[in-house]
């Protein structure tokens, strides 16, 4: 199947893309997305009726490390560089206004 490309299917691709593509634009990608789509229809040749589809072609695992317990930073410590404390907590600008 051998798949044809025209300007105007470039074109309404571009439109729903929200591109605006120059006529010398248009050509241009209409010769290399054609040559993309027969490139594909070259590999549509290859038998995979025997192959079962992968969401990932290498497996996968989880790379998280182990949620271990440990230890947090001292009160005293995590409020030492902060420019203003009641020492329990930041203070900080006001953004929102109260209603």
């Amino acid at each position: 199947m051998t798949a044809s490309l025209s300007r105007e299917d470039v074109s309404a691709v571009a439109v729903l893309a929200r591109l605006q593509l120059s006529p010398e634009e248009v050509d241009v990608f209409t010769s290399q997305l054609g040559q993309i789509l027969e490139y594909v229809d070259i590999l549509n040749e290859v038998d995979t009726t025997d192959i079962e589809p992968l969401a990932h072609p290498i497996p996968v695992t989880n790379v998280f490390r182990d949620d271990i317990v440990t230890p947090s930073l001292p009160r005293e410590a995590a409020l030492s560089n902060a420019p203003n404390t009641d020492g329990k907590y930041f203070f900080v600008p006001q953004i929102l206004e109260e209603q």
